[in-house]
């Protein structure tokens, strides 16, 4: 193994292989491209990742380390709350994970953690673990789904959502869709309008019906 090689770790890999696919996308990531940006032979990475499968399910779990874990003893709704902005957070800034984080069959020391913290938090607070299983399932699909969907949003930030809103209003006949043209125009187009400020609003409310079903108490 040459010079470079001996210089390499498990943790520098990684780091390399988390870096190549949030600039090109999990598509660009091989091994022969993890190699290249390591500036060493593919064969060297050998040593530390034995397959493409163990680097996934190494990526998904650094993915979850970089999550706010619920603490344990504190208010169950906040803990929840402040991880799930956490994830939100973690999750925008590796669009490439929301296709692995549920497919991985073989979860890391870190994906454990995160899991059990979180199902500990809700029973805890005396969640049965069938609510446990709602609550869990209901706030995941709403944190990863407006995630998608806000990647997926044809502008960035407050500003170019107004201007998209500006070039489609010019496509609409006048009067053909009254709703649309009114939440465009009194919505969409008003200074400050941010489509990721929804996100904290949602969260809220899946949190209040979930306390109101479990019959646990909701914040005052």
């Amino acid at each position: 193994m040459g010079e470079q090689g001996r210089q390499l770790s498990r943790e520098r890999v990684l780091q390399a292989a988390v870096g190549i696919a949030d600039a090109q996308g999990l598509g660009a990531l091989t091994m022969r491209s993890l190699a290249a940006e390591l500036h060493t032979k593919p064969m060297s990475l050998y040593y530390y990742i034995r397959n493409k499968d163990e680097l996934l399910d190494a990526l998904v779990d650094g993915v979850f380390a970089e999550i706010e874990l619920p603490q344990a003893g504190g208010d169950w709704r906040a803990e929840v709350r402040r991880r799930s902005l956490s994830a939100r957070t973690v999750l925008a800034r590796h669009p490439w994970a929301l296709a692995l984080v549920e497919s991985r069959t073989s979860p890391g020391p870190a994906t454990l953690r995160h899991h059990d913290a979180m199902l500990g938090v809700l029973r805890a607070e005396g969640f049965s673990l069938e609510m446990t299983a709602h609550a869990y399932a209901t706030i995941d699909a709403y944190v990863y789904g407006f995630v998608l969907q806000e990647a997926s949003l044809p502008f960035d930030g407050a500003g170019s959502a107004g201007a998209v809103a500006d070039s489609i209003m010019e496509a609409f006949a006048a009067g053909d869709y009254p709703h649309l043209v009114e939440f465009a125009t009194q919505h969409v187009q008003q200074p400050g309008y941010d489509f990721g400020g929804q996100f904290e609003f949602g969260l809220d409310l899946i949190l209040d019906g979930l306390a109101v079903h479990a019959g646990v108490p909701r914040p005052s």
